[in-house]
């Protein structure tokens, strides 16, 4: 089935051929459509704001075949489907997402190498993490930029050795919120929010598709760490994909779980390729109860392109523009 026309890339077009006057386009009437051009520029009618993910588009697929966006590309393409955001980019890269008159909705937490490895059930990597995460919200804060990633780590005592054994549940939540605890009162001080993020642990067919030794593969158990914490600044980074995965149930998820959800991500399952119709996940479905629950943040568009990113990513902006 193909693709509807997105109603921004309409007027657009329609107004660099001449066709709509500029009353036209404020008035922003089309066909069926009652959305304003401000409502249709800003990404989204009743206030999904939509972003994409830097690493997804940029060198995430191993297909020659399939292009590597350059930042000012992806602004590009960002402003042209109405997005508002360019996440989890390199900071060598900020300077052109504010060019763009873009934000960047969640930065890393600057912890090097697989940062999702090493996280806060941990104590042995408290000291570093913290120190990397409180440089982040800061650099995040200064660049105007609303949140910061988080991990739980794997579940061993040495992160990178399964034969170091594994830190129990109950142990790894006290270790999340007496870390956790550390760092947000320094957010909070700063006006940025920690988003600490679920990941699945069944797909282990690519290390960016399934995390197998992540320990916050519950979302459940993360949602109670998260409020435990106690602080407006420490949310969850709920993502859709990884939810499908351990739990289904999204939509209950999401009523249950909105008052600590900081972020949300995107991708279709299985395989976090496009959003299309040859996966499960309803994005429409959700996106509406995002809505409904008066969600006030982003929602990261974090799929692996198989096909023309953009035609894939524009799919999937249209998927969630409800």
């Amino acid at each position: 089935m193909p693709d509807r026309i997105l109603r921004r890339d309409l007027l657009h077009g329609l107004a660099a051929g001449g066709i709509l006057t500029g009353g036209a386009i404020a008035a922003g009437l089309t066909a069926g459509s009652a959305r304003t051009a401000e409502e249709s520029e800003r990404g989204g009618a009743g206030g999904i704001r939509q972003s994409i993910v830097y690493w997804c588009f940029h060198a995430a697929n191993d297909n020659p075949e399939i292009p590597s966006w350059d930042i000012e590309r992806m602004c590009e393409v960002a402003r042209q489907l109405g997005c508002q955001s360019i996440e989890l980019a390199p900071r060598n890269t900020w300077d052109a997402i504010k060019k763009h008159g873009l934000t960047s909705a969640i930065v890393s937490n600057g912890m090097p190498g697989k940062s999702f490895m090493r996280g806060f059930n941990n104590p042995r990597y408290h000291d570093e993490l913290i120190a990397c995460t409180t440089e982040s919200i800061d650099a995040a804060a200064d660049a105007g930029f609303p949140s910061v990633i988080a991990f739980t780590g794997f579940k061993w005592r040495d992160a990178e050795d399964p034969s170091s054994g594994e830190i129990p549940l109950d142990e790894a939540a006290e270790n999340c919120i007496k870390g956790l605890s550390r760092v947000v009162k320094h957010a909070e001080k700063r006006g940025v929010t920690i988003c600490i993020e679920h990941l699945n642990t069944r797909d282990d067919s690519h290390p960016m598709k399934g995390h197998p030794g992540y320990q916050g593969d519950d979302v459940d158990w993360l949602a109670d760490v998260v409020r435990k914490v106690g602080s407006e600044r420490m949310k969850i980074l709920f993502d859709i994909y990884h939810v499908q995965i351990m739990h289904g149930d999204v939509i209950r998820r999401l009523e249950e779980h909105r008052d600590v959800i900081g972020h949300v991500h995107t991708a279709g399952n299985p395989g976090r390729g496009e959003l299309d119709d040859r996966q499960e996940i309803n994005y429409p479905a959700i996106m509406r109860k995002l809505v409904e629950l008066e969600y006030p943040g982003f929602v990261g568009q974090e799929f692996i392109p198989t096909r023309d990113p953009y035609a894939g990513l524009r799919e999937a902006v249209n998927a969630c523009d409800v």
